[in-house]
This record gives structure tokens, sequence and C-alpha cells, in this order.
């Protein structure tokens, strides 16, 4: 059962990087991926990056308002930064 669970895990991370590159993922759905992959509720995942778990919380809950140094330590261990891309017209 363990190693369905790591493949899922794996197949998930695969999925995460495909859709940052194509630009269709937000930042709250990555999260939450990023921390679904890691196998660690939102507490964990907070102390393991060093931010508070309330702005984990909020941040998941679309409600944050985190600082570009907390999302850069959050984004930090799955090799990812905020970056820039130009809106495509509606």
């Amino acid at each position: 059962m363990k190693a369905d669970a790591k493949a899922k895990r794996n197949a998930l991370r695969v999925e995460l990087y495909e859709r940052v590159a194509r630009g269709d993922i937000g930042v709250v759905e990555a999260v939450k991926m990023m921390r679904k992959i890691a196998n660690r509720t939102q507490i964990q995942y907070a102390r393991d990056v060093g931010v508070s778990p309330r702005i984990l919380i909020e941040l998941e809950r679309g409600i944050g308002n985190p600082t570009m140094k907390t999302l850069a330590k959050i984004l930090a261990p799955f090799g990812l930064e905020l970056g820039l891309r130009r809106r495509p017209r509606e």
C-alpha cells in the first residue's frame, strides 16, 4: 500500500510541474497539491517551511495575503518561485 501511495504522489508531482509549465494553476491550488505530495498536514507543512500555520491555512482557503517572502518559503521545497505571465485576452 505504501508503494501505491508513493506512486500517486509521484503522479501528482508530475501533474503539478506540467500545470505550472502550462500556466494553468494558481498559487492556492498549487500549494494544496504540494502539501498533498509531501504527505503533510497544513500544520506540519507550515512548520516544515518555517511559516505560521495560520498563514498557510488562510492561503489554502483563498483568504490569505502572505508576503512574497512567505510565498517563497512555501514554494521552495518544490523548486518553484513566483513569476509573471501575461493574462490571456478574454
